[in-house]
This record gives C-alpha cells, structure tokens and sequence, in this order.
C-alpha cells in the first residue's frame, strides 16, 4: 500500500512567479505533469508565501484542482496587504494526492523581487497615487537608499503606526482610513538627512464605492426616444478621472446601448429606439473601489411619458372659464387632468379625456365673478398608464364682473336731539356678500315712512363703514345699496320709530342691567326668546371708554337664545355692555342688557376713607365716594376691614384671621354690600395705637394691603367714675370715721343707761319704798318682750 501511494506522489515540476503592481497580486503559475493514466486525479496543493526580511510564513493557503489529461499548468492569485515594491516575496508548493496523506517535496522557494534591492536615487513612498476605500485598512512602505536610515514616516491627518522591518525600509499601518474634511491624506518620507534627495511623499485619494442606482427606470414621451432616469446617490469623494463611470447594457441585443450619460440633480440617458419593443437595460456605475448595477426590463408602449401641455389660454365669463392647451406628444391617446386652486385654498381636480382635437379644452363652471383662479394641466397615457407628465407652467385666471351678490349688514345709533333725532348708520359686508367688481361704493338712502316725500340719498366710496343722518320725530325707512361697475346689490334697510317717548331707544334706562360672565374665548350673552321676532341683534362697544367706540353688531336667527360674544379687543378688566334686540320686519326692539368682563381684576384703587370717628372702645370708618360704577375693573362685591394693634396680633371678637406676608396676624371684617361704605369696629381697647385698611374686593379679588390708617383710642372716663365710687369715697368715710370715733359711737352705739339713773324715778309717785323702783302697772307697753336670761330672772 505505501509503495502504491508512493507512486501516486506528483512533485512540482514547474513553478514561475510574476507580479500585477496595480492590482497588488502575486501571480503563480506551476505544473505537476500529466497524469499516469488518462483519468482525473484530485490533488491538494499547499502554497506558502513569505517576505524576504520577514524569517516566517506570511500566508499558507490549501488549493484543491482536479488534473485532467490535458495537462495545463496551473494557476493561483495571491492578493498582497502590503505593496509588492516595498520588499522581494517568495513562494514555494508542494502537494499530494487528495485520498493520499503522503505530501511531496517542497519546491525550491522562487522569488520576486521588490524594489528594496535596487539602487535608487532617493527615498520612494508606496503606494501612492491610490484610491483607498473610506473605513478600510492600508500599509505603506518607505523604500530608502542603501546605506540611508529612515527617520521620518508619517500622514498629515490620520492616525498611524509607523515601525522598521530594516533600516532601508519603513512600514506605516493607517486602520480605518478617514476622511476628515480633505479629499486625500498626505504621506511624507525622510531619510537620515536634510538635502532635498533626502525626502519623498505621497498622495491618497480616500472615497467611497457607489450606491446602487436607485428608482432606475426608462420611458419615452414620443415613442421614437427612449430616456432612462435614476438618482445617483451619495458622494464617492473622487472626481475628475477617479469619478464614477456609468455604462448601459441592452441584454437582449448583447449591446451597449449608445447614449451619453448627463448627471446633475438625476442622471438620464437618451437614445433612439429604432424597432424594437421590448427592452432589458443594465445600468452599471463603478469606481476603482467597486461597481453596482440596476436592471430595467420593460415595455415601451406600457412607458409613455408625456411631455407637459403648453401654450395654455382661456375663454371667461362671469362665473364660467373654458381653459385650451397644446400638447407635443403628437399621435398619442392621451388623457389630462386640470388643477384649478380657488382663492380660499381648495383644489379641485377636473379629468379631460378627449384630447385628440386639436386644441384640448376644459370648461370650468360655477365660479365667483371677478376672482383669480389658477390652472394647470398634466397628462397621461389613456391606454397604459405609466405616469402623469410634468405640470404645465401655472395659468392665473380672472372671471367677469358681476353686479354685488348679498347684501350689506346695517345696523343703526339713535340719539335722541330737540326736534328730531341723530341717526348714526353703520354697515359691514354680511358673510354671503361679494363685491363682485374692480370697486365698489355705498349709497344710503332714507324717507319717511308715513308720506310718499321724496327720498334723500348719498353715496359713500369703500373706504366708509357709517355715516350720521339727522332726522325729524317721524318714523324713517333707511337702506343702503353697494354698486359697482356693473350695478347695484339689493338693498338692506331699517326702520327708525317715531320719538314719542316710549319707544324703546328712550326707555333703555328703565331696563334691569344683567351681569354675565366672561371665559377665556369671550363673554357668554343668553336671553328670553320671543317668538313674534324673525332675529336677534346683539351689539357692544369694542372700546366702551372710547369716542367713538367702535360700535359692533350680531344676527342671530331666530331659534337662537344664546351667543358667545368674541372680539379681539376683548381685555380683562375692561366693562363692557351689551343690548339684545328683537327685529321684525325690518323694526328692532331693545329686549334685554347685559353688563360683564372678559375677566375680572382685582380694584386699581383702594376706597379712600374720608371720616373716622373714635370711641375709647371702637371706631367708624366711612368711604362714601368711593365708585362702583363701570369704571372699576370688575364688579365690586364688598368690602374688607383689616384692623389690628400696633405690634401685637389682633383676636377681635366677630373677625376672621387674615395673616401677612410678614406672619403679622390682622381681624378681617367682610361687609358683602358694595353700596355699604360705612362700619364701625367693635371692642377695642382704650388707649391703644391700631392699624387700620379697608379693601374693596371684586370678582377678581384685591389687591394686596400697601398702606395702613393709624389710630389712637382714647382713654375711657367711666373708669374714672368707678375708681372715685369704688376707692375715694369709701377711704374718705374711713379716715372721717377714725376721726369722730366718740361721737360715731354715741350717735350709732349709745350706751345703755341704768335704769336707777332714769329720771323717770324722780316722781315719787312711781317709788315703791326706799328703792327706786318703777312700778310696771303704772305703764302701758307697746310691746312686751320675755328674756329668759339668768339675769331677766333674777330680776
């Protein structure tokens, strides 16, 4: 067995070596002889590479051929990582039968040389002049003199490793090549001195492989030229001969198509089609980094690509345009679509499909008279829609006038004067009015309602909105007219009652003013709906504290009992009024008034406190002038009173606390009627200083206490009285008492005589014998007392 695989041994019997410098390939050519037998034979060929200053392998690859009878040497490519000039290569094969484990001889190494082992007249940098991929990897060498170190190798904008293999040569390693803002990296080369033969450098053009094209497609607007289109992507950063190249291949024919490729915002490249129909086009874009191709196989009767419409003009009327254009794509079924744009926005889309006459035409109907409208028009094949041509250029259209359509928003001021009245007109264009026309005026026109006299008249120009009419006590007709070049606008009138004194313009003052309430999009205004009226005004002054005030008006129909009145002069604090009307028949009649704010602020000013009366125990503050009318910036709901002794804490009886910013505590009186702008404070002490302020608040609150009333309570008498009752007067009857004390005790405790010494006794006829004793029958008692004492006894 080892004999038989002995002879199944194929030595390399042949081994040449060259070399491709732009490709940086190493290409290896080698022959083991014919087989023995005419049979094929599977053979394993291992190949070593190695560098001429590098001791070991720097590549090992297995290639497995199959020898056939022919005999043909064989070939490998070997791709360098280092430029081939930069140092000599060798390579050596051997190689063995594929079922064998037994390998051949190694051939003997065979060599190509490098440039490291000529003479040459200075330092030489490789590669240079290449195109190197963005992100990739690269090494370069420095191949200097003989004899000459090399001491400098390095790039101007990139990071590097620079090492010697020699002191001839030098090595630079780039990993992850960059841009970094510049088309190309610099290299530089010096030897071990400093005359100019001393130095070399280099350039590198850093970019990129193309994109694949994209959105490739091909069509024709005339069935005679084919034109294909796509986008060419991003950036390569190489230009001029580096840039990419762009080539079209027919599949079908096996040709390349003849047409010069025009790249700008997208490429296209257009030929004659001649014949045929059915295409299968290639388009291949490559750069010496890489190439990518796109493939387009199509129809060209299903890729017609009209040309835009030209030359478009129009017919117009009033209200109607008939639009015409040309089209270049002769002989082709087409159909069209027009834009029209309104003034308002909207677009409207309009089909054409008879486009073989020769001049298309749309007609566009129901339109407002004198108004712009723009056009354009775009077509499509009507069989194989491939897509709509390009629009034609935009056509601005103005209709007819007409006379004005609607008809104007009137509304009216009265003012009662001697003799008569002051009307002051006022008009606006309602929603559905339309000039219709160049220019436009107003003519206002006004009679008696109850006589046939002749009208009055005036006209106005556009720039006017009112106008003041005086009139007698009569009840008047006034309309107004808008005319323009055409003609007039129906009227819209009004009628003005008589001033008798109870009509409703006289009574306004009679009428309960309601408050309402603002929100952050207006004021909300309700009222009692009456049936007899066809509609509701509501008007108001956009800037009440103003003359004039910018009178504004509102219809509302007459199912309508509510509204959100909005305007952009609406600012909070600010009082505005409102007057709900009732019309029929062309006579309006205040209903209701309403009063509100867009939003309630807090007082601008605090109620002044004109008279402060003082008790030793309390005291009245009053404010009579202070206002509540509209020229508050809200509704005044009340009052506060803030009371509370000097450097002490208040707790009064009957009051709220109310702590300052400053942690200092005050009584809060509330006195919820605004038209009460009198209180008294109740139990203070006598004789102490107080802080005092009175706060109006509104809706939107108040604002915070700035300034205070300082008061002194004065002392109180009573207590005075009560001391001289309670002190003085009793220790003046003690001393008087310490004093007379003999003749207080005889007056108040006299003592108790005996009664032997009574001079009741001297009359003998009351003596009982020697003794002096008096004779109790010869009295007559008025009371007759019993002691039953020891001594009552013994007696």
């Amino acid at each position: 067995l080892f004999v038989l695989l002995e002879s199944l041994v194929f030595p390399v019997t042949y081994l040449n070596i060259s070399k491709d410098l732009a490709l940086q390939q190493l290409l290896v050519e080698w022959d083991v002889g014919k087989p023995a037998h005419d049979t094929e034979l599977s053979m394993s060929f291992e190949i070593q590479v190695r560098r001429a200053d590098v001791n070991t392998t720097v590549w090992t690859e297995f290639h497995n051929v199959t020898l056939d009878k022919s005999g043909k040497p064989l070939h490998w490519i070997w791709n360098s990582d280092l430029p081939l000039e930069c140092m000599s290569h060798l390579v050596r094969i051997r190689s063995k039968v594929e079922a064998s484990k037994i390998w051949s001889q190694w051939s003997s190494w065979k060599t190509v040389l490098g440039l490291d082992t000529s003479n040459n007249s200075g330092p030489q940098i490789f590669p240079s002049d290449k195109i190197v991929e963005e992100g990739s990897d690269i090494t370069l060498c420095c191949i200097g003199r003989r004899g000459r170190l090399i001491e400098k190798f390095f790039l101007d904008s990139a990071d590097y490793v620079f090492s010697h293999t020699n002191s001839q040569l030098g090595l630079l390693t780039v990993k992850n090549v960059a841009r970094r803002g510049m088309p190309h990296i610099m290299v530089f080369c010096q030897e071990s001195c400093n005359e100019a033969q001393c130095r070399d450098n280099a350039v590198l053009f850093v970019g990129k492989q193309p994109d694949k094209p994209n959105d490739f497609s091909c069509q024709t607007q005339d069935m005679r030229t084919v034109t294909c289109t796509w986008s060419q992507g991003g950036d390569t950063y190489l230009y001029g001969p580096r840039s990419p190249k762009y080539t079209l291949f027919e599949e079908f024919s096996q040709k390349l198509v003849p047409c010069t490729v025009n790249c700008s915002k997208q490429c296209s490249c257009s030929w004659d089609r001649g014949k045929q129909r059915m295409w299968n086009v290639t388009v291949t874009v490559e750069n010496l980094l890489g190439k990518k191709t796109a493939l387009d196989t199509f129809d060209v009767t299903h890729r017609i690509y009209p040309a835009a419409p030209f030359q478009l003009w129009e017919e117009s009327t009033d209200t109607k345009i008939t639009l015409y254009w040309k089209l270049r794509s002769k002989g082709i079924e087409l159909f069209c679509q027009a834009e029209v744009l309104h003034p308002d926005g909207k677009v409207e889309l309009h089909n054409i499909s008879d486009t073989l006459l020769h001049y298309p035409k749309i007609t566009l109907s129901g339109l407002q008279p004198y108004t712009e409208y723009t056009a354009r028009v775009r077509c499509a094949a009507a069989k194989h829609f491939w897509r709509w041509s390009e629009w034609s250029k935009a056509r601005t259209i103005r209709t007819k006038e007409a006379p004005p359509s609607g008809r104007l928003d009137i509304w009216r001021e009265i003012t009662p004067v001697p003799g008569g009245q002051n009307v002051t007109l006022f008009w606006k264009q309602a929603p559905d009015f339309r000039a219709n026309g160049r220019s436009i005026s107003y003519e206002v026109t006004w009679k008696k309602v109850e006589d046939d006299a002749e009208a009055e008249s005036i006209s106005f120009s556009s720039v006017y909105n009112s106008t003041r009419i005086s009139i007698d006590n009569h009840s008047y007709r006034i309309s107004i007219k808008a005319k323009n070049d055409v003609n007039y606008s129906l009227p819209s009138a009004l009628i003005i009652p008589r001033a008798t004194g109870t009509e409703p313009e006289v009574s306004r003052s009679e009428l309960k003013e309601e408050r309402v309430n603002g929100t952050d999009d207006g004021i909300f205004i309700s009222w009692e709906p009456r049936h007899q009226y066809d509609s509701y005004i509501i008007d108001w002054c956009n800037y009440p504290m103003l003359q004039p005030c910018d009178l504004q008006w509102k219809r509302f129909g007459p199912n309508t009992s509510s509204a959100l009145i909005n305007s952009a002069a609406f600012v909070p604090g600010v009082r505005y009024n409102f007057h709900i009307y009732g019309s029929v028949s062309s006579r309006a009649s205040l209903l209701e008034k309403k009063t509100g704010y867009l939003r309630e602020l807090p007082p601008l000013l605090d109620p002044f406190v004109e008279k402060v009366d003082l008790t030793f125990d309390a005291v009245t503050l009053s404010w009579d002038c202070y206002p509540t009318n509209e020229s508050q910036t809200g509704f005044v709901r009340g009052y506060h009173v803030y009371v509370s002794p000097i450097k002490q804490n208040c707790s009064l009886k009957g009051s709220r606390k109310h702590v300052l910013p400053d942690d200092s505590v005050l009584c809060k009186y509330t006195i919820e009627n605004p038209e009460e702008k009198r209180y008294t404070v109740k139990s203070l002490l006598s004789n102490t200083k107080y802080r005092l302020a009175v706060k109006a608040y509104t809706g939107g609150g108040e604002t915070p206490i700035a300034n205070f009333i300082y008061i002194d309570t004065p002392f109180n008498s009573n207590m005075l009285y009560l001391l001289v009752l309670v002190v003085i007067i009793p220790s003046l009857i003690a001393a008087i008492c310490v004093l007379k004390m003999k003749w207080v005790k005889e007056c108040c405790c006299p003592i108790i005589p005996s009664p032997n010494k009574s001079k009741v006794l001297s009359f003998k006829e009351f003596k009982t014998g020697p003794e002096k004793i008096l004779k109790l029958n010869d009295c007559v008692p008025d009371v007759l007392a019993v002691d039953n004492n020891a001594k009552a006894q013994k007696l």
